[in-house]
């Protein structure tokens, strides 16, 4: 991996795969609904929406036609902290996907009409979302563990902010967020890095919105229990503990305790409350980090009459972590599992360039494949048992999505927390 800066500060990162025919290419924004407001709450996402809906030169049916005339493949992702555009093309075809995805960052138009349109088309994903329970629960998790700081807010915004949104109102927005400061550009496959260096500096070389940074002020996690009530088949729930930030030393070591907990079909609520039991179709546990912070999620879906056997199963697995520690085995196959799934992820250039490009926006540096694994292997059973005091440490939150909260309310959410009675 190779690091440049084009003549206005511009930081590029590149990654050479002499061995395939294709080149991923992204640009990386350091903005999303964590720099938002409750009043411009869904701005990021709107405007990664709008980027596709025509610029001073293509209409969005132009864009749409520029990259399926070159078989390739065009998209974006807001999250938390950043918005990304990316295209995946033959390398032959790099410098048209460049070219039209330069004219879509810089050149939007954000027509009155589009906007109108695209508007209700994020209204209707914001219904569709609502009415996926399985989903909607993992952002209630979010504000049951940060309340009303702005890691909680939805990234898909809410509807009577959205609906007062204008042109000059996204302008706006861009103006402040979409700077050089804020802005990487990654690529990763075949390509020969000097015509790359003068085909970017060709289309994003004038370039030169320059802004103050953005200090975002860090959580506190809170532990609080939200019920949101809704007519559904299931009981959705989720238990969250305070996590690792990405910068965190013990972040493999929380990796690997949560690969234990839930993290695969080997982990141990999936063997006891779905393998064992049969008492639910979808039992899982992630790890989310932050620039500054992290969350440390377990979720089960299952029906009311069962809620209960599922949330004190999944409190004894919890208990038992907490006493005993992982078996010298789960450790060593959570390494192994994890060594495999990141070797696994980087055999596609679209998998390089998103990896290269997020460290560089959110980390300003990049581990080597053979570092990485050195981490992993280094991780001890005194680091996992180290993590996993910090996140019973305090009161966790209980979200849930269902009919009726009964059993989930009556948690105690500090029975792990030293000293509670």
């Amino acid at each position: 991996m190779n690091k440049y800066t084009l003549s206005n500060g511009l930081r590029v990162v590149v990654e050479y795969i002499p061995t395939v025919r294709s080149v991923s290419f992204g640009i990386w924004v350091k903005t999303g609904s964590r720099n938002e407001t409750i009043e411009n709450n869904g701005i990021s996402h709107f405007i990664e929406h709008m980027l596709f809906k025509g610029t001073e030169r293509r209409t969005a049916k132009d864009i749409a036609d520029v990259f399926d005339g070159i078989g390739g493949n065009v998209n974006a992702f807001t999250a938390k902290e950043y918005t990304c555009y990316f295209a995946k093309v033959l390398d032959e075809h790099l410098p048209i996907a460049v070219d039209a995805l330069s004219d879509m960052f810089f050149h939007s138009q954000f027509d009155e009409t589009e906007l109108a349109k695209e508007k209700n088309v994020i209204l209707e994903e914001i219904a569709m979302y609502e009415d996926t329970p399985d989903d909607k629960v993992h952002d209630e998790a979010s504000r049951a563990s940060f309340g009303d700081h702005p890691l909680a807010y939805s990234i898909l915004g809410l509807k009577d902010r959205l609906e007062a949104m204008g042109p000059d109102t996204l302008k706006g927005y861009m103006k402040e967020r979409y700077t050089i400061e804020n802005t990487v550009v990654s690529v990763a496959g075949n390509v020969e890095e000097g015509k790359l260096l003068e085909l970017l500096e060709k289309h994003f070389g004038a370039f030169s919105n320059h802004a103050e940074p953005f200090v975002p002020e860090a959580p506190v996690f809170r532990g609080d229990y939200v019920f949101y009530k809704k007519k559904t088949e299931q009981n959705h729930i989720c238990m969250t503990f305070p996590g690792c930030s990405n910068k965190d030393a013990k972040l493999y070591a929380m990796v690997l305790l949560n690969n234990a907990l839930g993290g695969g079909m080997s982990s141990r609520l999936f063997q006891e409350i779905r393998e064992k039991r049969g008492l639910a179709y979808s039992v899982y546990s992630y790890h989310t980090g932050y620039a500054d912070s992290g969350l440390f999620t377990v979720y089960a879906g299952t029906a009311p009459k069962q809620t209960k056997d599922v949330l004190n199963l999944t409190l004894e697995q919890i208990h038992e972590l907490s006493v005993k520690g992982l078996a010298e085995d789960e450790l060593h196959r959570g390494k192994e599992q994890l060594k495999g799934s990141l070797i696994l992820s980087l055999e596609s250039t679209s998998s390089r360039m998103n990896r290269i490009g997020k460290n560089e926006l959110m980390l300003g540096h990049h581990y080597t494949l053979d570092e990485l694994l050195k981490r992993i292997d280094n991780v001890t059973m005194d680091d996992v048992r180290e993590v996993t005091k910090r996140i019973l440490s305090v009161p966790f939150a209980v979200a849930m999505v269902g009919s009726t909260d009964k059993d989930a309310a009556n948690l105690r959410r500090d029975q792990y927390v030293p000293g509670s009675v």
